[in-house]
């Protein structure tokens, strides 16, 4: 029986992270070697994490001794749009642990991240999973990993009776739980499980470590942080999504494209998404708000372009479920491509365990603050009120 929980560095690979801190990574490597930011930590439970805060130092202070293996470089060099050059720089690449401040703030853990960008990047996935599987075998010494696959063996039979193999032909699924997962064990059993037994909906796994050692498609692009530095990356404020989208294009000459909604509000992005990114990107990727909305307004907006939505596809990944995957699939059915990621309830579901609500988010590029305003009001992130109010007033943003 393989343990739940591992002894000593719960983190072991370079790679036991998601595919958009790679890629976002690649990106910042080219175009911002010199941009400085800071990530802080949320923690939206209200969950009391001062006992395990000296276990979290002491695991983030071990990300220090990780470097990337020879055949992690060589799985890396296979990827067509990942280039010499920056396998080069991960091979060099070493954790910077001074770069992250752990702390309590009266009854609040508080982690700040502040480096450069290139050097820093890599942290947010590694510390959200180091508090969550610290966390969880305090409150969760005896559940089983064997728990964690009944789980997910019960809800796929449940998928199974309530919809028939047509119904299910076309559910496009994709593991995006590494951040708050019960365990790395129990992530990399539930994803040998849906390879093995969900073979033709399950497409492949965030987790770059596992995707590597399961011959599995590494799934993402890119995440808010990308959109969210061009704030304060040169261009005007008014202009920074589509300087963000521009970036990405320039980089990944047509590779991994799907874009994200959300980090202005998804009005304010369809208003920069004209005919030409349109053209660009293969489709776009809801992480809040109502998802019937989303997909009502992307499908309008690529029809007013005189594209068919046929052709695109939409990603969804706020908080789902296999049920309302398949509710939100059968909705849009024939009218527009869908895939789904799902992340907390696949890898950290077992009755009775409450799994971790928590984000690490970009607060500031280059000395000056940077925001994000979810389709979700409570969602938006930032420290500085007064540049979201800025930001709502160039973008014209109601809430």
């Amino acid at each position: 029986m393989t343990a739940t929980y591992r002894e000593g560095p719960i983190i072991t690979s370079l790679l036991d992270t998601d595919w958009y801190k790679i890629t976002m990574m690649q990106g910042v490597h080219h175009k911002y070697p010199n941009a400085s930011v800071a990530w802080e930590f949320r923690c939206r439970n209200s969950e009391d994490l001062a006992p395990y805060i000296s276990e979290i130092r002491e695991q983030i202070d071990r990300l220090a001794t990780l470097k990337l293996s020879a055949d992690e470089s060589a799985y890396l060099s296979s990827v067509p749009y990942l280039t010499p050059d920056f396998i080069r720089f991960l091979e060099l690449f070493r954790f910077r642990p001074e770069y992250v401040d752990v702390f309590m703030e009266g009854q609040e853990l508080c982690i700040v991240i502040d480096g450069p960008w290139t050097h820093s990047i890599l942290f947010e996935i590694v510390i959200l999973a180091i508090i969550s599987e610290v966390r969880n075998r305090v409150l969760y010494p005896k559940v089983t990993i064997e728990e964690a696959v009944s789980q997910l063996r019960q809800k796929l039979a449940t998928l199974r009776q309530h919809y028939t193999p047509e119904q299910l032909a076309g559910f496009n699924l994709a593991d995006f739980g590494t951040r708050r997962r019960l365990s790395q064990p129990v992530q990399e059993a539930i994803i040998t499980i849906l390879s093995q037994e969900f073979p033709g909906n399950f497409v492949g796994t965030s987790n770059v470590d596992i995707a590597r050692r399961h011959g599995l498609a590494p799934m993402g692009t890119m995440a808010h942080e990308w959109v969210m530095a061009h704030q304060q990356l040169g261009s005007r404020l008014v202009d920074s999504q589509r300087a963000a989208l521009e970036a990405w294009v320039q980089e990944y000459r047509g590779h991994l494209g799907i874009a994200l909604t959300d980090t202005i509000t998804l009005d304010a992005f369809l208003h920069d998404f004209d005919l030409y990114f349109a053209k660009l990107f293969d489709g776009l990727r809801h992480d809040s708000g109502d998802p019937m909305l989303f997909a009502e307004k992307c499908i309008r907006h690529y029809e007013a372009l005189g594209i068919d939505p046929r052709s695109k596809t939409l990603i969804f990944s706020d908080a789902l479920t296999f049920d309302k995957a398949m509710e939100i699939k059968t909705a849009l059915e024939g009218r527009i491509k869908t895939s789904f990621g799902i992340g907390t309830s696949l890898t950290c579901d077992v009755p009775g365990l409450k799994p971790m609500n928590m984000v690490i988010k970009m607060v500031s590029c280059n000395g000056q603050p940077v925001a994000k305003i979810s389709d979700e009001p409570g969602k938006t992130t930032s420290r500085d009120q007064n540049f979201v109010n800025y930001l709502k007033q160039v973008f014209q943003v109601a809430h």
